[in-house]
């Protein structure tokens, strides 16, 4: 418990809600003892619009971003009090204006906080309207509070510089350490295999945003602040956890032909499971002494673990002296060989958290890395390209344009005294998903009633305002520091505040509460019933794209991996690059499985092929990751002709399914050159028979060498062969139900 208590108060959320505390908490204490509340307050509304668009970065995009956000709120505030008085123009410029400001998310992560910064703006605009030169005082008040928020923010970025890649980089290695600990469930004979593939997919997801995140502040900081000892070590860790899921992906066991192998040696699968866990228990513990900033100490020999599976494969191989133990020993080699490595890695990440790092440690690895992150490039073609319906950020800007238009109506035409509550639970509830605005909308009204039980139960114990006050400013650090993990939790707290402070501005009027409660259950089933009914974006419209996506990364992966094992040498940028795109792509297919999930079960259009798609795009990942895997760590014979004939095979398959899901059809494409592919797999099959009665005539290291690569690459491409041929049918049969359910809408 007291743990996590610790790192509840180290996390960043917590130093995010600290920041925007301090922010808008100063300016009302400084100015209530000057005499003047209300340019207190103002400027603390200009800290709480501004807060939003904080996102992780490097120094200078994070002051670019605060300081265009703050002088966007105050011109957003500016322009509904001009023309607020002249209703002719008041409602095509408010339109015009929410819709320009949504339809800015088409740029990326930091735009979808600065709209979402300039929606709270102007939702709030509605409850303070000013007239004359008070509009541009008003205006520049809340221009003051965003520039002092990004004071705020880059003093806290000078206490601890690195703070929040480390805190990030602890969750990267929390989340590859639960990968792995799934890795060693799966060796369980009994095991659920597909829920812990599911789970494995997950964590996938969540490790490409993280890896994102970590990829661009390290390599920005490298760039701008050259090699320090702190940047080597973060990047070297960093490296090093990429390298380690790759290669967890890239080693696939068959565990049902596993545990027919050793039914009766059950030691040899016992033995290299403990080894399994202890990697994932290493990386565990190095991610906890990150987090509480306290020296490493290894707690698990893997050394000795390794030391041991190999004693099991000698036993093995001792008390079992037959011809047909010969695979099943190459078996435990390749995990033996797997194991080994994953070793050396976590070794590499320990020793990075115990001794001085030099360049020379990366050995090269950071090679053209300033290549794998995106330039920060906001072209007006990028917007003007998705004035249309096909794009979902379109679709988004019309549907809350529409709605915040409705919610404005409906506000001025009941007898509602908060018009502005209506719009501003629009803006907060609102999301481009039907799910997730659905479970935002059941987390945003359970915690406006809980939150209103709570703060009146205080309000009518305590009447003090200096206590009042007190457990306001609590209840706000512990809103914003819960909202991104738990939104239930942080607007159960972040309504207590607003409450709490309402009951201190205004304590005979306790109708207003009742009515902002109200405000937000008309504003949360204004949303509902506009993602239901306006242009709404369901998953399994936008799926073939992710689909398509995910195939084609895949494909260009198998090309460079091809070209590397035809032509040898040292890994190219290019490979390096092709690699990162897979593993993105299918992370982003698997977050639009999961969003599609949360929708109604009558738009979850033909949720299993849809979900074997995802599968199959990811054992074909890992795959070829295994493929390139082994290129990478040995020396490997010449390619075959047989070898390139079933790699084009398996990218002509791929291409198809890609021209199936942009709705071609070329059956006689896919029935070509089939003939020469069963040649080829037999001739590859054949291959591998003749390595096995060469078992004599070299000496034992030189043929399990020789075997390894004829097994695990024979096998692979056998694999793959059957993968891509699975995920044609499956993307026929997606397009066909597809084709006719677009029909019926």
């Amino acid at each position: 418990m007291i743990s996590k208590i610790q790192k509840f108060f180290s996390s960043t959320e917590f130093s995010n809600a600290l920041k925007v505390t301090i922010a808008a908490v100063s300016p009302v204490l400084l100015f209530s003892y000057l005499g003047n509340f209300q340019i207190g307050f103002t400027i603390a509304l200009g800290a709480f619009f501004t807060f939003p668009s904080d996102i992780p970065s490097n120094l200078k995009h994070k002051i670019n971003g605060l300081l265009v956000t703050s002088f966007i709120i105050a011109g957003v505030n500016l322009i509904i009090n001009l023309c607020y008085p002249l209703p002719w123009l008041f409602y095509p410029v408010l339109l015009l204006l929410v819709f320009c400001v949504s339809m800015i998310l088409v740029y990326g992560q930091r735009a979808t906080m600065v709209s979402f910064s300039a929606l709270l703006s102007l939702s709030l605009a509605f409850a303070h309207l000013n007239s004359g030169w008070e509009m541009l005082r008003y205006s520049g008040l809340l221009l003051i509070g965003g520039l002092f928020y990004t004071l705020i923010s880059v003093i806290f970025f000078h206490i601890k510089p690195n703070r929040y890649v480390e805190l990030q980089m602890a969750e990267c290695m929390r989340l590859t350490a639960k990968y792995l600990k799934l890795r060693g469930d799966l060796w369980e004979l009994n095991s659920d295999r597909k829920a812990i593939t599911k789970k494995q997919l997950h964590f996938q997801v969540e490790l490409n945003v993280l890896h994102e995140n970590i990829r661009e502040i390290l390599v920005t900081n490298r760039t701008k602040s050259g090699s320090s000892g702190q940047n080597r070590k973060m990047l070297l860790s960093f490296i090093s956890l990429v390298e380690i899921l790759e290669l967890a992906m890239a080693t696939s066991f068959d565990h049902n032909k596993l545990h027919q192998k050793f039914d009766g040696y059950p030691k040899a699968l016992q033995t290299y499971q403990n080894l399994a866990y202890n990697l994932a228990k290493s990386l565990k513990l190095i991610s906890k002494s990150i987090e509480d900033a306290k020296a490493y100490e290894s707690r698990h020999n893997l050394i000795e673990d390794l030391h041991q599976f190999e004693l099991t494969i000698k036993d093995y191989k001792k008390n079992i002296q037959t011809e047909s133990s010969s695979e099943e020993v190459l078996m435990l080699i390749t995990m033996l060989h797997y194991a080994e490595k994953q070793v050396e890695k976590i070794i590499t990440l320990e020793r990075a958290y115990t001794d001085n790092i030099n360049s020379k440690d990366l050995k090269g690895r950071d090679k053209d890395i300033e290549k794998f992150i995106k330039p920060q490039y906001y072209p007006l073609s990028t917007f003007t390209e998705n004035l249309s319906f096909s794009s979902t950020v379109f679709r988004h800007s019309l549907r809350i344009t529409i709605t915040i238009l409705l919610g404005y109506m409906i506000g001025k035409v009941l007898p509602l005294e908060n018009v502005y509550w209506i719009i501003l639970t629009i803006v907060v509830i609102m999301k481009q998903g039907f799910g997730l605005t659905n479970e935002r909308t059941y987390h945003r009204i359970f915690g406006t009633l809980v939150g209103g039980v709570i703060a009146f139960g205080i309000l009518s114990l305590v009447h003090d305002s200096y206590v009042i006050s007190t457990v306001a400013i609590i209840a706000m650090l512990l809103g914003f520091s819960f909202n991104p993990t738990n939104y239930k939790i942080g607007a159960t707290f972040i309504t207590i505040y607003v409450i709490l402070i309402y009951g201190i501005l205004a304590p005979d009027n306790g109708n207003v509460i009742e009515y902002r409660i109200l405000d937000t259950i008309v504003g949360a089933i204004l949303c509902l019933l506009a993602n239901y009914f306006l242009w709404p974006s369901w998953e399994f419209l936008n799926l073939p794209e992710y689909i398509k996506n995910a195939i084609e990364a895949n494909r260009n992966y198998l090309k460079e991996i091809s070209t590397l094992y035809n032509k040898k040498g040292e890994v190219p940028t290019e490979y390096r690059l092709a690699r990162k795109q897979a593993f993105i792509e299918i992370g982003n297919l698997m977050a639009s499985f999961q969003r599609m999930l949360q929708e109604p079960k009558s738009k979850q259009n033909k949720l299993a092929q849809v979900y074997k798609l995802t599968v199959l795009n990811h054992s074909l990942l890992s795959s070829i990751a295994s493929l390139g895997t082994y290129i990478q760590s040995h020396k490997t014979t010449e390619a075959s002709k047989a070898f390139n004939v079933v790699v084009d095979k398996v990218i002509e398959n791929l291409e198809f399914a890609m021209n199936i899901l942009e709705k071609q059809h070329f059956d006689s494409i896919a029935a070509a050159s089939n003939e020469d592919l069963d040649q080829r797999l037999t001739e590859l099959k054949n291959i591998r028979a003749k390595e096995l009665k060469q078992i004599k005539l070299i000496d034992e290291e030189a043929y399990q060498i020789k075997m390894q690569e004829a097994q695990l690459v024979i096998e692979q491409l056998i694999w793959m062969t059957s993968l891509s041929e699975n995920i044609v049918k499956t993307a026929q049969l997606l397009m066909s139900v597809t084709s006719k359910k677009e029909a019926v809408l």
